[in-house]
């Protein structure tokens, strides 16, 4: 019986480490080229403050997470209503952003994907599997909304052709 899991954690990990907000892959948003996912995700929770730019001038994802985790620093008003969408953001920038990332992602098939660490039952399963799994859930959103938007191209690819043959003066 084949498993229909994958579980994830750090970003160095063959081949999904790159599941991993720490794995080392630019992402291009807000105006800015942040070092990893994690530096974005960690940073709008300080959006339009110095904290922000803190966040992204951090050496490491790690760096950026202490510095998000730092409860000295204000966290914005709305950031529990909007954090599950800063991460779907940033995510998708990611995997649309590395052709080869995507196809690792479109590789797992409907395949559950599961950060599977005891430090967090909120993004992670909490090691035991009775965490929330955010992460992995935001993960297989991207991987639907890629596969709908690799159809959509499609779609406009034989659109195109079609107004094209039409189009031809015989």
């Amino acid at each position: 019986m084949e498993d229909n899991t994958i579980n994830f954690y750090r970003g160095n990990e063959y081949p999904y480490g790159c599941f991993s907000n720490f794995s080392r892959h630019v992402v291009h948003l807000a105006g800015h080229a942040w070092p990893t996912s994690e530096h974005y995700f960690q940073a709008m929770k300080f959006e339009g403050t110095p904290h922000y730019f803190d966040v992204l001038k951090a050496k490491t994802p790690g760096d950026s997470a202490k510095i998000g985790r730092d409860r000295s620093r204000p966290l914005r008003k709305d950031w529990e209503e909007i954090k599950d969408r800063i991460m779907f953001d940033v995510v998708l920038a990611k995997f649309t952003q590395h052709k080869d990332l995507k196809e690792i992602l479109l590789g797992t098939g409907d395949k559950t994907l599961v950060e599977h660490t005891a430090n967090d039952s909120y993004w992670g399963d909490g090691g035991d599997g009775t965490g929330r799994n955010q992460l992995g859930i935001t993960l297989m959103n991207v991987r639907r909304a890629i596969r709908e938007l690799v159809l959509l191209d499609k779609k406009d690819e034989n659109n195109n052709n079609i107004n094209n043959n039409n189009n031809i003066v015989q």
